[in-house]
């Protein structure tokens, strides 16, 4: 129980990886409060950390509404006390599969401001509070894109690099406090609703993109949502204590190197 006595504040967390992180987090003993901008799917997630035997309570909140974030994060102080984790896994509307050069602005920029407007909201606010607390962790998530030139990913590859560049200079503004400030750059997880959905539309088409992308790793496979869930949570914990402003790659190797070509080869 890594995380007992902790208050996690999870915004995304009906998202199928935010909802994982959140589980994972309930398991290891923390407190979760989970929000999204829909709270049918946050409840849902809430209600099944419940029936393990985990504390989870659901709430509407938008991550790119500063007043919501404030009143949020200040009923969860009054009831709580403290807040010890922030995890932010909204989604950043992104459009993908199109050529830079025949891509709109408006779809290029939108995954971009998404994403630095409800990092910088969620972790200032959250950070003023740990300030003052002199502890607290913040936890991010980009994707592979973040790591290493990658086509046809439009504003999110570029978004991916903005959020780990943020992560990077607050750390470096709120260390002297005891905060910590760390990013997850994860690949694609094959059990994630983007890609079970594709799966379950695209068919075969889907399965060789997916095989294409474990050939590109290093371990020739990708990590599930919980292999992610298990870094967070471990990132989270006074296990992790001296691992901040750095980027925690779970790409299974791919923006070390790409490995499509290379083979294991056969003992005897």
């Amino acid at each position: 129980m890594i995380l007992q006595g902790k208050n996690a504040v999870i915004f995304g967390a009906g998202g199928s990886l935010g909802g994982s992180v959140a589980g994972a987090f309930a398991r290891s003993g923390a407190k979760v409060f989970l929000s999204g901008r829909t709270l049918e799917s946050v409840q849902k997630v809430a209600e099944e950390i419940t029936v393990a035997g985990g504390h989870a309570e659901a709430r509407q909140v938008d991550a790119l509404d500063e007043q919501a974030i404030k009143s949020y994060l200040d009923s969860i102080g009054r009831m709580a006390g403290t807040l010890d984790i922030c995890f932010n896994a909204i989604g950043l509307q992104d459009t993908q599969d199109i050529p830079l050069v025949k891509m709109s602005l408006r779809d290029f920029i939108r995954p971009i401001n998404i994403a630095m407007e409800t990092q910088f909201l969620t972790s200032t606010a959250l950070g003023r509070i740990m300030m003052k607390q002199k502890s607290g962790v913040i936890l991010s998530l980009t994707a592979t894109p973040g790591g290493i030139g990658y086509p046809n990913v439009g504003g999110f590859g570029p978004a991916c690099c903005a959020i780990e560049g943020f992560s990077r200079d607050l750390a470096s503004e709120l260390g002297t406090y005891g905060i910590r400030v760390v990013n997850i750059r994860s690949a694609g997880s094959p059990d994630s609703r983007p890609f079970v959905q594709a799966l379950e539309n695209g068919g075969d088409d889907v399965k060789d993109f997916i095989s294409k992308l474990e050939e590109d790793t290093m371990l020739k496979e990708l990590p599930m949502m919980a292999d992610i869930a298990n870094v967070a949570t471990f990132l989270a914990s006074d296990l992790a204590g001296k691992i901040t402003g750095v980027t925690n790659d779970v790409t299974c190797g791919t923006t070390a190197g790409l490995n499509s070509k290379v083979a294991a080869i056969p003992f005897r």
